[in-house]
């Protein structure tokens, strides 16, 4: 059990800003919110559903199959794309598998599609994810999922195990639902959401300084010099482009304003899509005054409306008091009591509550415990897996955890456990760290979505 004397001094420390230092729960100071300032109303969004108490009752776990509201339509599979998308994805084949996918969900789209209602399926065989990572990694699939296809399966498929740099920033506005799969439509879509942002700026920016937005605007101007990549982020250019794109969403989704953790969901979308137009290899030193002035400006709107697509989906983190936050924390903490109870027996016996650490992990995604390399790569899958910046984050989350159950049980302090988890060694962190994580967190999924008393005590 933690002394008094190792508490007085973990809030001693917290409150200092000595590198390695314990933090303070990202995040968690929510800005004050008065909707009669503000005449925009967000509509209501889909709630995070309850933890089950009874058996009979449907599982949190097996939520993970909402429809996907998506512009593709229905097309028979190609048994030889899935087979070349095995293939390692920095080879030439998965390279035109890729643009393939694309091409072909384009013609497709012109066809009228035929929609019919198919019977629950028989459970099914334990199968292989969407595109297992590379090697020998054998990977469940959820009964749940073991149905007919969804329209743009083939190209999810294909992104689960990660997605070529070259294709990515037309994937990733396909697979969030931004643009349409059929090629004529998307100059038109594009123009009219660029206009339409913009729209928003001329309209709202202004009222920056304004006594009603001034706090708002405030919190923004001081979080983003904090960001990483500080190469990137502290170029002007690119500091004025988040602050606009952060304005702009608060304005327009007052339920829950400006929280701090959003400001960090803009950098991934901004990489991927500046990034089409340089060479480098490295995405934290993107020089953006290399790029013309019209496509930064596109690359704005993108990453607003890309961004604001992921938002929709993890709206509960954001309102007040963060109830969706709580409630994955406390699932994760459920979870993890399930998969590995000396790593949680551990922890509750030193007095680490997962709020200390977890909190953040909710609410930035994970991104402050990352390299950006690995965000963009795990995000990938994300976008591929139905609602996977909400409930398949939940799993990462667990595995992200177990993965340091070595380490976890050495410590026998609660200072030093503390600090552990939230400065954990992930700098030299690469994609197959990556694909490790997300193979168990795909196995955590099989094993608890659809039997999460199953295995209860």
């Amino acid at each position: 059990m933690a002394s008094d004397g190792a508490r007085k001094q973990f809030w001693k420390r917290s409150n200092s800003k000595v590198p390695g230092s314990i933090q303070h729960v990202y995040g968690a100071q929510h800005p004050p919110f008065d909707p009669l300032l503000h005449g925009t109303l967000l509509k209501s969004t889909p709630k995070v559903p309850t933890t089950p108490v009874k058996a009979k009752r449907v599982s949190t776990f097996q939520e993970f199959e909402s429809n996907t509201s998506d512009a593709w339509d229905a097309g028979e599979d190609d048994d030889e794309l899935l087979a070349m998308a095995t293939e390692s994805l920095n080879s030439e084949v998965v390279m035109e598998t890729a643009h393939r996918v694309l091409r072909n969900h384009s013609q497709r789209q012109s066809q009228p599609s035929q929609k019919t209602t198919e019977p629950e399926p028989e459970p099914q065989p334990i199968a292989e994810p969407p595109v297992p990572p590379s090697g020998d990694l054998r990977l469940v699939k959820s009964v749940s999922e073991s149905h007919t296809p969804c329209p743009s399966e083939e190209l999810r498929k294909l992104s689960w195990s990660g997605i070529p740099k070259p294709v990515r920033p037309m994937t990733w506005k396909l697979l969030s639902g931004y643009l349409p799969a059929n090629v004529d439509r998307r100059p038109a879509t594009l123009q009219r959401k660029q206009k339409e942002y913009f729209a928003f700026i001329e309209h709202y920016y202004s009222s920056r300084n304004d006594e009603v937005h001034q706090d708002t605007y405030r919190q923004i101007h001081i979080d983003i010099p904090r960001m990483s990549p500080e190469a990137l982020i502290l170029q002007p250019k690119v500091t004025e482009i988040f602050e606009r794109i952060l304005f702009i969403w608060a304005i327009r989704h007052p339920a829950s304003g400006y929280v701090q953790g959003i400001n960090d969901l803009v950098t991934p979308f901004f990489v991927v899509f500046i990034c089409e137009y340089t060479d480098r290899e490295d995405v934290d030193k993107v020089d953006v005054s290399s790029v013309p002035a019209e496509v930064l400006r596109n690359i704005e709107a993108d990453t607003y409306w890309c961004m604001s697509k992921l938002l929709d989906g993890i709206q509960d983190n954001y309102t007040f008091a963060q109830p969706g936050i709580q409630m994955k924390v406390k699932m994760l903490e459920e979870l993890v009591s399930r998969i590995d109870e000396r790593v949680h027996r551990h922890l509750d016996g030193h007095e680490v509550r997962y709020l200390q650490f977890a909190f953040r992990w909710m609410n930035n995604l994970l991104m402050r415990e990352l390299p950006l390399r690995c965000t963009i790569r795990l995000w990938d899958t994300y976008q591929s897996e139905p609602e996977g910046f909400s409930h398949f984050h939940l799993y990462v989350c667990a595995a992200f955890l177990v993965r340091w159950r070595r380490e976890i049980l050495e410590e026998r302090d609660f200072q030093e456990l503390l600090l552990f988890l939230q400065n954990l060694p992930t700098a030299r962190w690469d994609d197959q760290d990556v694909s490790l994580l997300l193979a168990e967190a795909y196995r955590l999924k099989f094993a608890f979505a659809d039997a999460p008393n199953h295995y209860k005590k």
